[in-house]
């Protein structure tokens, strides 16, 4: 029997402090809502539940109060957007036909593959050291067989007979006529072989020597006074012997200038230079140029 009191006790115990938290609880409650007392006295609030045992009565519980409700919004609730239609998918055209036949396009050009640089094998090491002397004399060739030519066929016809040579003129026989000048030099260049500062002989004495014929033929001639001559040779003397003709100094008229010089062969004999062709009393004639000839002054 101990124990079935002693949890009468217990829950006696609970029951009791279970009601003075709820009377804690409106105590604090009831001062905020309830209209302040008059004249000091405070309002005598009737128990809200009877207690049920006598043996220990429980405090009165005032009405639990609540709190007002909360107010309606003055703005109308958002909605959120309603959702997007979802896109509709892309109509894809069908592919185009693919060509029956393949385009035909032009090959590439080839590109000429690239020669290799060319090798050369290296130089073979010379097994026997190159000995220097006389090359070696070739072997003597043999005799060769002169070529054989067929005989030559005989002409068809007879050769015609040679026909007579030409006949050239004759050449025609020219009289000789000579030409040329006679100067006495300066004492300035005596002794050498110039005519620069000489002067003219008048009245010197030339003549011309033939060996044409078997006896020797000879003419003379004197210069004017600008030292020119010309000398026409006797018919006896033509053209076809001039080549065995010469021209030389004679005399000079001057005392101070009277020795002879070899210039242009004046002492040995000049050979006659062709000069150009003439006519003269409708005879034809040679003209043939010498000298010019020179005499010595005495200088003092």
């Amino acid at each position: 029997m101990g124990f079935a009191e002693a949890a009468k006790a217990a829950l006696l115990l609970q029951l009791s402090l279970f009601f003075l938290s709820s009377f804690t609880v409106s105590a604090q409650i009831v001062p905020q809502t309830l209209p302040p007392p008059y004249h000091g006295i405070p309002p005598v609030m009737p128990p809200a539940h009877p207690p049920t045992h006598h043996h220990h009565p429980h405090p009165p519980t005032a009405p639990p109060v609540y709190p007002p409700p909360p107010k309606a919004p003055t703005k109308p609730p958002t909605y959120a957007p309603p959702p997007k239609a979802p896109p509709k998918p892309p109509v894809y055209s069908p592919p185009p036909k693919t060509p029956t036949k393949p385009p035909t396009h032009a090959p590439p050009p080839k590109i000429p593959p690239k020669s290799p640089p060319p090798v050369y094998p290296p130089p073979k090491a010379p097994t026997k050291p190159p000995t220097y002397g006389p090359p070696p004399k070739a072997p003597p060739k043999a005799p060769t067989k002169p070529p054989t030519y067929p005989p030559p066929k005989p002409p068809t016809k007879p050769p015609t007979p040679p026909t007579k040579p030409p006949t050239y003129p004759k050449p025609s026989r020219s009289l000789v006529a000579v030409q040329g000048v006679v100067f006495c030099k300066s004492c300035k260049y005596n002794g050498s072989d110039t005519l620069t500062g000489a002067k003219p002989i008048h009245n010197a004495t030339v003549k011309l020597t033939c060996k044409n014929t078997k006896y020797k033929q000879e003419a003379t001639a004197r210069t004017d006074k600008n030292g020119y001559f010309f000398l026409q040779a006797p018919k006896t003397i033509t053209s076809f012997g001039a080549h065995k003709c010469t021209f030389s100094l004679l005399s000079s008229p001057l005392a101070l200038c009277s020795k002879p010089t070899d210039l242009h062969g004046g002492i040995k004999g000049a050979a006659l230079r062709f000069e150009k062709t003439f006519t003269a009393n409708k005879l034809p004639f040679i003209l043939y140029t010498v000298g010019p000839f020179a005499f010595e002054p005495k200088c003092y």
